[in-house]
This record gives C-alpha cells, sequence and structure tokens, in this order.
C-alpha cells in the first residue's frame, strides 16, 4: 500500500508538504506542487480520507434518526438531507425508532443515539417520540450526552425543541389536524371519526387535539373516545381502524386520518365494504404523498414540504458543524423554522375536484 512517506520522498519533500499540497491547507509554490502531483499520479497514491477527517475531529458521517423509513413520509425528508450532504461527501448512519409489538419506540431512540454518539458522527438530525411531559428532562439530557465525546450538533425535525436549545425545523402539528377536520366539516360531515398513530407518542397526541378542537368550535361531538381508532402509520392499520370504527355500528360521515397511509388504507377497507367515497363517508389524510394523487379517488390531504424541510436541517447541521469546529459545546443562536402546512382538497372529500395527478417524481 502506498503511503503519504513514499510520495513525499519520490517528490523530494517533506511529508508535511505533501499534506499541505494535497489538502489545500498552506500555499505551496507551484513547482513543489508540480513533484508532488507527479509523484502522486506515478504512484496511483489515494488519500485515506477517515483518516485525515479523524484528525480534525470529524468523521464525515451524520447520524438521522426517524420513526418508521418504511413508511412514505421519511424517504422524502432523507432526499432532502442527502442532497445536500453528500455534496460535501458525507456519509449516513440511518436508524428507525418505528415501533413494533410491544417494543418502547423511547429506548430505541435513545439507543439510536448513543450508538451514533459512540461512532462520532458529526452531527445528528433526528424526530422524537418522547412525551411533552419528559420532553424538558430528557434533551437536556441528550446534549449533554451529545457532548460528551465531542460537540456533536443536533437538529430537530417535526418537533420545535428551540426552547431547549435545539435547532429545529418543524411543523405545528395541531394546525395540520385542524385544517383537515375542519375541512370535512365544511364539506358537511356531522359525525367525524379520526385515525391517529400510536397515542403513547406526542404527535399523535397533538394531531388529536387539533381535531377535537375542531368539532368544539363547530358544537360537535367531541368528547366521545368511540370515534378514535388508533393505527401505527402504516396502510394495514389504516384499513383495520376503519374496519374497527365501523364495527360500532356508528353513523360516520367523515374520517380524518393521522397520515395519507392510514387513510388510503381506510379507503381500501370502505371500497371492500362497497361503501361510497365521498358519496357516504369523505376520507382526508395528512403528508401528501405522491400516491395519494394518483389512487382512486384521489384522496384530500394536507401538504407538508418534506423533502424542504430535510434540505433545511440539513442546512443547519452543515452550519453548525462548521461554527463548532475546536469548541467543547453547541454554540450561536437557536435557529427554529416552521414548515408552511396547505389544505389539498381531491375527490376523496369533493367529488368535483380538479384532477392534480402527480406522474413525476415516483
Amino acid at each position: 500500500m502506498v503511503t503519504i512517506q513514499d510520495v513525499a520522498k519520490l517528490a523530494g519533500v517533506s511529508i508535511s508538504t505533501v499534506s499541505n499540497v494535497l489538502n489545500k491547507k498552506t500555499y505551496v509554490s507551484k513547482p513543489l506542487q508540480e513533484r508532488v502531483y507527479r509523484a502522486v499520479a506515478k504512484l496511483n497514491y489515494v488519500r485515506d480520507s477517515v483518516a485525515s477527517t479523524m484528525k480534525l475531529g470529524y468523521t464525515k458521517t451524520i447520524g438521522i434518526i426517524t420513526s418508521d423509513i418504511c413508511g412514505l413520509f421519511y424517504p422524502n425528508v432523507i432526499k432532502g438531507i442527502y442532497e445536500t450532504f453528500s455534496r460535501q461527501g458525507y456519509s449516513f448512519s440511518i436508524f428507525d425508532s418505528h415501533v413494533m409489538g410491544d417494543e418502547n419506540g423511547l429506548k430505541k431512540e435513545e439507543e439510536s443515539f448513543r450508538l451514533l454518539f459512540s461512532n462520532r458522527v458529526d452531527g445528528v438530525i433526528f424526530v422524537s417520540n418522547v412525551s411533552r411531559e419528559k420532553e424538558k428532562a430528557y434533551i437536556e439530557k441528550l446534549k449533554k450526552e451529545a457532548c460528551r465525546i465531542k460537540p456533536t450538533p443536533l437538529v430537530s425535525i417535526e418537533r420545535d425543541f428551540s426552547r431547549y436549545g435545539v435547532d429545529s425545523v418543524y411543523y405545528d402539528n395541531v394546525k395540520t389536524a385542524w385544517l383537515a377536520t375542519r375541512h370535512l366539516i365544511d364539506c358537511g360531515c356531522k359525525n367525524i371519526a379520526h385515525i391517529s398513530g400510536p397515542i403513547d407518542e406526542q404527535i399523535p397526541k397533538e394531531r388529536i387535539r387539533g381535531y377535537l378542537e375542531a368539532l368544539k368550535e363547530r358544537h360537535l361531538p367531541f368528547d366521545r373516545k368511540d370515534l378514535i381508532a388508533t393505527g401505527d402509520y402504516t396502510h394495514q392499520s389504516g384499513y383495520r381502524a376503519m374496519n374497527r370504527l365501523l364495527e360500532e355500528g356508528i353513523p360516520i360521515d367523515g374520517v380524518y386520518a393521522a397520515n395519507d397511509q392510514m387513510g388510503i388504507g381506510a379507503i381500501k377497507l370502505l371500497h371492500d365494504k362497497r361503501i361510497a367515497v365521498p358519496g357516504r363517508i369523505k376520507v382526508i389524510g395528512t403528508d401528501d404523498v405522491f400516491i395519494s394523487s394518483v389512487m382512486e379517488p384521489s384522496l384530500s390531504t394536507v401538504h407538508i414540504k418534506k423533502k424542504r424541510m430535510g434540505k433545511r436541517a440539513a442546512e443547519i447541521l452543515l452550519r453548525r458543524i462548521a461554527e463548532n469546529q475546536g469548541k467543547l459545546e453547541n454554540t450561536g443562536e437557536v435557529f427554529a423554522e416552521e414548515m408552511e402546512t396547505k389544505l389539498v382538497v381531491r375527490k376523496s372529500t369533493d367529488a368535483n375536484a380538479a384532477e392534480d395527478r402527480s406522474l413525476m417524481n415516483w
């Protein structure tokens, strides 16, 4: 294996001169640069980028923690992160805290952080399942762990932790649920059910709150637990939850699903039961994933800028990595950006809605 010492010997220069030429850290005269480059070419020398970055305290690796990597939401977020960091030569370690069976999502999340910190990643973009009641203590502990080995900046997506000193790119989950439920009400629905995510997690709790607020504002039933069925964000759970709601015998005329995948599952169940959508029951989801515009009927939803959220989180993290070089802790003004959300009306709530089929970027 050819080493930097071999290059220096052939070029007739010091090892530090070779390093300065290849890393472009210090000015080296053109004649010396040419000697080094000729030696590199002749020996077919390849730099050890890992060793180079480790000397500077960097691994050129970013950690990402999602809560359902197999869903249709996070791949778009990760794409935004990837496109930003890959241009800078970074690689990625991706962990998923999605629960299966009796698993504990928060424990999986904590273990993911421990592994990422021990592997000395340069920063972490994450979504957290921690409850509102426990979030302050949890985030403070997380910040300490992030600086135990080296300063490791954190960026939260989906939830705003800026009040605890963590940069955040997020959207208002209460508002998102309120928009969807209010649309069903405006469409004439009076008995509106909700298919929620796992109710022990904070984001589903916030969406339930937005759903209930919209019902209460219009003096519709808002204290009936039988109108809420729990899913796990998959289309299968949406199918099962819709079936449970129908088995209760409640005269439902509208359904708000906490994400599009569960909304798609709900529509599939209604189709199998020969229940007309939107004629008899109107359905709306959240996220605006690609399949929502091309299914039959197309799914009304609340649009969230998924790729944009990942891109902004990556840009903030890159800035923090540069700022924190050589420092013992994360510094600088905390950044918080709320992503815009927008109601998208399609045929699952309005049979006369205009077609907006998206056949690009599949």
